[in-house]
């Protein structure tokens, strides 16, 4: 996204302006991103899956819940938290804004919630291959 991008430009140039050779600096500045793997190479180490296929099933879970969102907002606190010049105020106009935006998130959460509990009543949990949770899942995927 744009904001990732402007992130990565924002440390790249403070990497460069501090001296760092850019080639070195263009590397450095994406290494957060790798940080994302370590859950992926955890889940594949535990249940000996296919690291592939973990990370398929991460991130589409991930999209689902909009986690990338999640960890966006804790890496920009983070950011502040190792700035020693930052003003509280930028530190509280953030917090407020995650607690509205959290308000939302909460709000499509609950919707998936009872989407998923109105499927769950369609599924007739017998025997049968038929099932509306999956063929819900189907149209989805189309």
């Amino acid at each position: 996204s744009g904001e990732i991008r402007e992130n990565w430009q924002s440390r790249y140039q403070a990497y460069v302006a501090a001296g760092v050779p850019e080639l070195l600096a263009r590397m450095v500045a994406g290494t957060s991103h790798l940080y994302t793997l370590l859950p992926i190479i955890e889940a594949s180490d535990v249940t000996g899956q296919n690291p592939a296929d973990v990370a398929k099933a991460y991130f589409a879970v991930g999209s689902a819940l909009d986690i990338t969102w999640y960890l966006q907002q804790i890496s920009a606190l983070m950011a502040l938290w190792q700035d020693q010049g930052r003003a509280s105020q930028d530190v509280q106009a953030i917090a407020q804004k995650q607690i509205a935006l959290l308000a939302q998130k909460i709000k499509q959460l609950q919707d998936m919630q009872q989407s998923l509990e109105i499927l769950v009543t369609s599924c007739h949990g017998d025997n049968q291959p038929e099932c509306a949770i999956l063929e819900h899942l189907q149209t989805i995927k189309q």
